[in-house]
């Protein structure tokens, strides 16, 4: 469980952004090349320490890897015989 403050901000940025690209059609293979660059570039810029950095990719792994974090959102039918 993530209990740096920072992290914990990074991880909510990512997984809303996961989420949103997963609605606008890219797939599993998208979201694990933008998740790998997105800890390449924390690892590169010092953001967090090393080994908060370790715990967030498990985190973000583990939501990765989860089905429910990516089901579809009902869209609302349209109502047939209103006019």
């Amino acid at each position: 469980m993530l209990q740096d403050t920072a992290t914990i901000r990074h991880y909510q940025k990512l997984t809303d952004s996961l989420v949103d690209m997963w609605n606008r059609g890219y797939r599993l293979d998208d979201l694990r090349l933008y998740l790998e660059g997105y800890i390449a570039a924390m690892r590169q810029t010092n953001t967090i320490e090393a080994f908060h950095i370790h715990r967030f990719e498990e985190e973000a792994i583990r939501f990765l890897h989860d089905p429910s974090n990516f089901e579809l959102v009902p869209q609302p039918q349209a109502e047939t015989g209103y006019y």
